[in-house]
C-alpha cells in the first residue's frame, strides 16, 4: 500500500484558487495589496514544500507524481512569487507570463487524463486541470489589464469552478483515505518478525 498526499495539495490548490479569484474581483483595487500576502505565501509554501519531494520521489504510481507534483511545484512558486510582488509592489505581469506557460501543462494534463482515462474520475480530474489551465493562460491578461472588469470576472468564474472541483475531490479523498488507510502502520511501529 503507498500513503498518498495528494488531499493536502488538491485542498490546498482550492483554497489558493478561491483566493486568486476574490483578489481578481476585490483585492486587485484594493489600496492595500500587502493584506494578500500571508495567504497567497501560506498557499505557495504549502504547494512548494510538497510539490518538490513528489517530483524527487515518485512516490505514487505512473504519471501521477508529474500531474500533481510538478503541477503542485509551479503553484507554489506562482503563489510564493506573487505573495513577494504584493509585498514588494511589484507588477504581477511577468508572473502571469510564467503562468501562461505553467498553465499550457496543466490544460495538457487535463487532455491526457481523460484521454488516458487516470483517476477514478478521469472527467472531472481532466475538467479541474483543464481549468486550472484555463486559469493560469488568463492570469496575465487579467492582471494587465485591471481596468477589464468583465475579464476578471471571466477569469475568476474559472478560478472558482476549479476550486469547486478541487475542493469537492479533495474532500472526497480525504472521506475515503480515512476508511483505507486505517489498518495502516508504519514501519517504525510495526512489531518486528521473528523466524
Amino acid at each position: 500500500m503507498f500513503i498518498d498526499y495528494v488531499t493536502l495539495l488538491l485542498i490546498n490548490m482550492a483554497a489558493g484558487f478561491f483566493l486568486l479569484a476574490a483578489y481578481l474581483t476585490t483585492g486587485i483595487e484594493s489600496a492595500q495589496p500587502t493584506r494578500w500576502v500571508a495567504a497567497f505565501a501560506a498557499v505557495g509554501l504549502v504547494a512548494v514544500l510538497n510539490g518538490l519531494p513528489m517530483i524527487h520521489l515518485w512516490p505514487l504510481p505512473g504519471p501521477f507524481n508529474m500531474a500533481f507534483g510538478e503541477m503542485s511545484l509551479f503553484f507554489g512558486v506562482l503563489f510564493l512569487g506573487a505573495a513577494l510582488s504584493l509585498a514588494k509592489d511589484w507588477d504581477l505581469f511577468f508572473l502571469g507570463v510564467y503562468a501562461l506557460f505553467a498553465g499550457m501543462a496543466a490544460l495538457l494534463i487535463g487532455v491526457r487524463i481523460v484521454q488516458l482515462g487516470l483517476t477514478r474520475e478521469p472527467a472531472l480530474a481532466g475538467l479541474g486541470f483543464i481549468l486550472s489551465g484555463a486559469s493560469g493562460i488568463l492570469a496575465a491578461p487579467a492582471l494587465s489589464l485591471r481596468t477589464r472588469r468583465t475579464l476578471r470576472m471571466a477569469a475568476s468564474l474559472v478560478l472558482l469552478t476549479a476550486a469547486l472541483i478541487w475542493a469537492r475531490t479533495g474532500y472526497k479523498a480525504y472521506w475515503e483515505h480515512m476508511e483505507s488507510f486505517a489498518g495502516w502502520t508504519p514501519l517504525t511501529v510495526q512489531a518486528p518478525e521473528h523466524p
